[in-house]
């Protein structure tokens, strides 16, 4: 089963790091995919550009609205996710803890199994 693990955080505690912090950061979350990576279980690890990038295309019963901005409505933001495939929730849930081992300065991962459409 493929799963999704999306990465929320402070979006400006995030980009107040150096770039030595963030390469550190990035360092060590490559540590624990390089496991997942082995076992060729890791997909696409995708790190999302700052919210103030944005656009929301918002449905409505009209016309769709186009609007600058993600507009979450929470103090984390969608940072970026993990496509990885694991044999049982379990392992997915597992995969998360290592991630938050390697950074544990607050935020969330999200584990949500994913419905392949269009695969590659």
């Amino acid at each position: 089963m493929m799963y999704a693990v999306l990465c929320y955080s402070d979006e400006k505690a995030v980009s107040a790091w150096t770039k030595e912090e963030d390469d550190a950061c990035m360092a060590r979350l490559a540590t624990v995919q390089q496991t997942m990576k082995a076992k060729g279980k890791l997909g696409p690890v995708v790190r999302l550009q700052n919210t103030d990038t944005a656009t929301t295309l918002r449905k409505t019963n009209g016309a769709p609205v186009l609007l600058d901005g993600p507009f979450a409505e929470t103090k984390e933001q969608f940072l970026g996710f993990y496509v990885v495939d694991c044999e049982t929730r379990e392992e997915a849930i597992q995969f998360a803890r290592d991630l938050t081992a390697a950074n544990p300065d607050g935020g969330a991962y999200e584990i949500r199994p994913l419905r392949i459409y269009n695969p590659v």
